[in-house]
């Protein structure tokens, strides 16, 4: 890589993609870190429902927490049982909960979503680097990558929520992913993931970025669940969520990992006319 000061827009290829973990590289529908949350708060004698624990998915799991005992569902039974609403001490209190309920379930929830390890074969055969952020902290991911890995998956970088000052929708994770790779500039670099806050995150990090609907959180069904879903009902779901996506300003939109490798070819081609993520959004759908 050359050491110039760069003065002109970059026309090169994409050098580096940053995958999301949970309901983009693993685990399709996101399934793991729901049922700990729901268990976490269930020991404090509250219920939440996978809708209410879905909402703050991609966070960083204490933010996650947080951000559920601020739903005014959840808070309103907190004060029926303990005559309080749920403060710092309490997010505490549920977190150690849930940290190691994490570390235990997600382990069991480690295998590829179809399409991936394909789609990581074509990158590194066109040079392109893997990498990964994560709502999950560096204790979480340290026993959930020896699992992905025995299953095939083992991107080249992996930061955490916990590495870095502030998780989603802060770019630090981004940005570790560029200096851990070797990547520069950062509109060579794409960030797919199945949450608004992935977007958010790639977008503040000045990548271009993928959501992805139908293996994600939004969606949150299981292959056998999407296959038991009437087709009408299952496309009325994936267009909420598509629309949700470009909403949040995603360049692009797919079904799951196994529509992107078309959309990286596509980036190379805008990036060769010196297009620029900050300088353009929603252009393409892959559903």
């Amino acid at each position: 890589m050359s050491t110039c000061i760069r003065k002109s827009v970059y026309t090169g290829k994409i050098q580096g993609v940053v995958l999301d973990w949970a309901g983009t590289a693993i685990d399709y529908g996101c399934m793991g870190p729901v049922s700990v949350f729901i268990e976490a708060f269930n020991r404090f004698g509250i219920s939440v429902s996978a809708a209410e624990t879905r909402q703050f998915m991609g966070l960083m799991k204490k933010d996650h927490i947080r951000g559920m005992c601020g739903l005014p569902s959840v808070k309103a039974r907190w004060i029926d049982k303990y005559g309080w609403e749920p403060g710092e001490n309490d997010v505490a209190e549920l977190y150690a909960e849930a940290e190691p309920l994490m570390v235990a379930q997600i382990t069991s929830h480690a295998e590829p979503i179809p399409g991936l390890l394909e789609f990581i074969y074509e990158l590194r055969n066109n040079g392109i680097r893997i990498g990964s952020t994560t709502g999950y902290t560096r204790p979480m991911m340290a026993a959930m990558l020896p699992v992905a890995q025995k299953q095939g998956y083992a991107p080249d970088a992996v930061v955490c929520s916990s590495d870095v000052p502030a998780g989603r929708p802060h770019p630090y994770m981004c940005y570790q992913n560029a200096i851990a790779l070797q990547v520069y500039p950062l509109e060579a670099m794409v960030k797919i993931g199945d949450t608004v806050s992935d977007i958010q995150e790639g977008l503040n990090a000045g990548m271009w970025t993928v959501g992805v609907t139908q293996s994600g959180n939004c969606l949150g069904l299981t292959p056998d669940q999407i296959e038991r879903l009437d087709k009408v009902e299952l496309a009325r779901r994936l267009q909420a969520i598509e629309n949700t996506m470009r909403e949040a300003g995603a360049h692009y939109v797919a079904d799951g990992i196994w529509s992107c490798l078309p959309i990286i070819r596509d980036i190379d081609k805008r990036l060769a006319h010196g297009e620029t993520p900050a300088g353009c959004f929603n252009r393409h759908s892959e559903n």
